[in-house]
């Protein structure tokens, strides 16, 4: 995500570097870089142009202090900017009511009902709240079928009418449905096209007429570019919808929707979604994705999606083991599936200052640990907890368990004992020293 963006922004920014001051000079060679940046990503010209030109006028106006270099204060400026262009700080998002109506607008393709599927769950799992589905595309018999799966996946109930062509009607419906089972939020998956047509707008703007809802959320494919930033003033222009929702963020996006949207439709990006996993839905903050834009990292995310995974019953248990260098198989297969759970592992890595760039040619899979994973599977109980008993004859049975090479086994086996030798210079150390200090 944002990784061509990313280098072109890093090479503006060398015009400036070692630069003992700022001068109208180098901060106009600085700022036409970074134009071409924002247009190469496919933001509108006049939007780079509008962003650039008041980076120049703020730069022109600071005074460098010794503590800060002219590149340091320019990266610092243009993070000011991008948080500014993509809505200043996170957007609130309303579900009082009885029940709360969100209404999902977009075209075909865009995401939508999968989108639906995980702000159930996330609705559900991250706010306590009670949510049902409303499958109301009565054009594409798939999306009631897919609405339904989704809602089974996560345990959501979702309401549908298949024989009825109304999707107004089905709309209306389902929020006495709603109350009559307690529900406080209804989420309404609307059908899409394949392009913007008098005959959707019409609909999706009758059911909003009849349901009144709380938020209305436009979905967008981040993928499309400048293209959805265009359809999104369509609909705006309709609908006056709440919030924008970005999602494919894991695709091939150089992103000009979410650098552009705001700025053009003057509403905020309210979630962020990538994949198809249920649990890849992230509340969208500008500051933290202009920080990810400039190879800052987002050790916030990071650091939040660590602690929705983090037991801590399991994690003292495990510090006590680690104390006593009793850390096993058994105990790092468990760390391993809380890391998967947190989402991609190079999105995650993305997150780190520094790692970004480093992993960003690197092929780096959600299937990484399976080998890993294989080679402890095929253990038996005694030897994931006692790892010292595993001899020559046991390996090789593992290996070929695992369907690998025995010179794989004895490269993680290696790697295990060097991870424990680690962890017990660790437990020496006084936990002062470690940073680590009592609570």
């Amino acid at each position: 995500m944002f990784e061509s963006l990313s280098e072109k922004l890093e090479s503006a920014f060398k015009q400036i570097k070692g630069e003992g001051r700022i001068t109208e000079l180098n901060i106009a060679a600085t700022v036409k870089d970074i134009r071409r940046a924002l247009v190469d990503a496919d933001v509108n010209y006049k939007i780079a142009k509008d962003f650039t030109d008041k980076i120049r006028e703020t730069a022109l106006g600071q005074k460098v202090i010794t503590a800060v270099s002219p590149g340091q204060l320019m990266v610092k400026i243009v993070k000011d900017e991008l948080v500014e262009l993509m809505g200043g700080t996170e957007s609130t998002f309303n579900t009082k009511g009885n029940p709360a109506v969100i209404l999902i607008a977009g075209l075909q393709g865009s995401g939508k009902t999968t989108f639906s599927g995980k702000l159930a769950n996330f609705l559900k799992t991250k706010k306590g709240l009670s949510p049902m589905l409303v499958a109301a595309d009565i054009y594409r018999p798939a999306a009631i079928d897919q609405l339904k799966v989704l809602g089974g996946q996560i345990g959501i109930d979702v309401y549908s009418e298949p024989d009825n062509k109304d999707a107004v009607a089905i709309a209306t419906n389902a929020i006495k449905e709603a109350k009559s089972k307690n529900k406080n939020v209804l989420i309404i998956d609307t059908a899409g096209r394949l392009a913007v047509d008098e005959a959707m707008m019409t609909e999706v703007a009758n059911i909003k007429a009849a349901v009144n809802p709380n938020e209305i959320l436009f979905v967008v494919d981040s993928m499309t570019g400048q293209d959805a930033v265009n359809t999104a003033k369509a609909f705006n222009d309709r609908l006056d919808f709440s919030g924008v929702v970005l999602t494919k963020l894991d695709g091939d996006t150089r992103g000009g929707a979410a650098l552009s949207i705001k700025y053009t439709v003057n509403k905020p990006i309210k979630f962020v979604s990538s994949g198809e996993k249920m649990d890849t839905l992230d509340v969208f903050y500008p500051e933290r994705m202009a920080q990810r834009i400039l190879g800052m990292g987002d050790i916030t995310t990071l650091v939040e999606k660590a602690q929705a995974q983090f037991d801590e019953v399991q994690a003292k248990k495990l510090e006590k083991k680690i104390r006593k260098n009793q850390f096993d198989f058994e105990d790092f297969k468990q760390q391993l599936d809380q890391i998967k759970k947190m989402g991609n592992i190079k999105d995650l890595l993305g997150m780190i200052p520094g790692v970004g760039k480093a992993v960003k040619d690197i092929d780096i899979s959600d299937d990484s640990f399976k080998g890993i994973e294989a080679l402890i599977n095929s253990m038996t109980p005694q030897e994931r907890a006692n790892p010292d008993i595993i001899s020559p004859g046991r390996k090789a049975r593992i290996a070929k368990g695992a369907g690998k090479d025995l010179t794989e086994l004895n490269a993680f086996l290696k790697q295990f004992e060097q991870m424990k030798e680690m962890m017990k210079m660790m437990n020496k150390m006084p936990m002062g020293r470690m940073g680590l200090g009592r609570r």
